[in-house]
């Protein structure tokens, strides 16, 4: 391996692990999963967004980038689109009722494919997507770079989904009550929304 496939290595590394484990939709998504559902029930949402994800990124580098370039009128209605389904999850996550304390309760989590389909209008994804492409990436190996990219972003992103998913089932068995459990969700809710602000900026 020369010094600079290794540089490339750390620096494209060091760039999935900061995506992947800041706050964002995925994140606090998981984190309101694991509080409701817990660890086990979450795995589908934790697996659909570790390969969905990846696998958007190499199609944005083979070519739905350039699509979205090509025609930004589509790049704005998918954002526009993404920002109105992150806030209409922010207020489901916000006005549910806790699925632990709900008889009966009709609550699911995400499924794989639920996940894997949401990173298409997931704001935060699109912007790592494109960034990475364009700074990790060059015309002569797009592909090789793209799909090394991906296996990066698939060995950190389940760590990261677990731990934010582990976070919200240690708030569940602390916040026993489902007063307390309502004030978790409204908090994740909250933190989905704030989430959306830096990047709007971005587009």
């Amino acid at each position: 391996m020369t010094a600079g496939t290794l540089a490339w290595l750390l620096s494209a590394a060091t760039f999935a692990v900061a995506m992947s484990a800041t706050p964002g939709p995925n994140n606090a998504m998981v984190a309101a999963s694991g509080a409701n559902f817990g660890f086990a029930r979450t795995l589908p949402h934790m697996a659909g967004v570790t390969v969905g994800f990846p696998a958007m990124l190499v199609a944005v580098a083979l070519g739905a980038g350039d699509l979205m370039r090509a025609a930004p009128m589509l790049h704005g209605a998918l954002k526009w689109i993404g920002v109105a389904y992150l806030l209409w999850l922010a207020g489901r996550i916000a006005t549910a009722r806790p699925a632990v304390a709900a008889a009966g309760s009709r609550a699911r989590p995400f499924t794989f494919a639920q996940a894997a389909l949401f990173q298409w209008v997931n704001p935060k994804a699109w912007i790592i997507a494109l960034g990475a492409v364009a700074t990790y990436t060059t015309t002569r190996w797009m592909v090789v770079q793209s799909l090394l990219l991906a296996v990066l972003f698939v060995l950190v992103t389940l760590p990261a989904l677990a731990f934010w998913t582990m976070t919200g089932v240690g708030a569940a068995r602390l916040l026993r009550s489902e007063r307390a459990l309502r004030t978790f969700n409204r908090v994740m809710a909250g933190l989905l929304v704030l989430s959306l602000l830096p990047l709007l900026r971005e587009f």
